[in-house]
């Protein structure tokens, strides 16, 4: 997403809350329907489109819906102030990857790739350790 800064470059700093809905939707690392994103907060398609055009305005629910689907920074959803995101920890990072591993599809490669990680012992972790290093040097080189 564009930090608040760019955002001000680029002359939208002054987003509707509607709009600043859309801008969440429609960024890169999002970038879903309006029928996905309104399933993601409980919310029909047909509501949240009524949302962004600023026919309606967003609830508290609403908001804190947002905010906790999509990482997004209560103050500048409500007012366009402060920056977009919110920093989360590393744990914070795991959480969340966890989280949507266990949405996928049984068989999507990422959650195939983390059971066969799960189930390495340590001699094998200290193997894979050594291979990304090398890999890592290769690169650089």
């Amino acid at each position: 997403m564009l930090c608040y800064s760019q955002l001000v470059e680029s002359g939208v700093s002054t987003l509707t809350q509607g709009e600043r809905v859309r801008y969440i939707r429609k960024q890169k690392n999002v970038n879903l329907t309006l029928e996905k994103f309104g399933e993601r907060i409980g919310l029909k398609k047909s509501s949240l489109s009524q949302i962004e055009n600023n026919v309606n305005s967003l609830t508290d629910s609403n908001i804190k819906a947002i905010c906790r689907e999509f990482n997004v920074n209560e103050e500048w959803l409500r007012t366009g102030k402060g920056p977009i995101e919110i920093e989360l920890t590393r744990s914070e990072k795991i959480t969340d990857f966890a989280a949507d591993l266990l949405k996928d599809e049984e068989d999507s490669y990422r959650r195939r790739l983390i059971e066969a990680l799960a189930d390495l012992d340590e001699e094998e972790w200290e193997l894979l350790e050594k291979i990304s290093e090398k890999a890592a040097h290769k690169k650089k080189d």
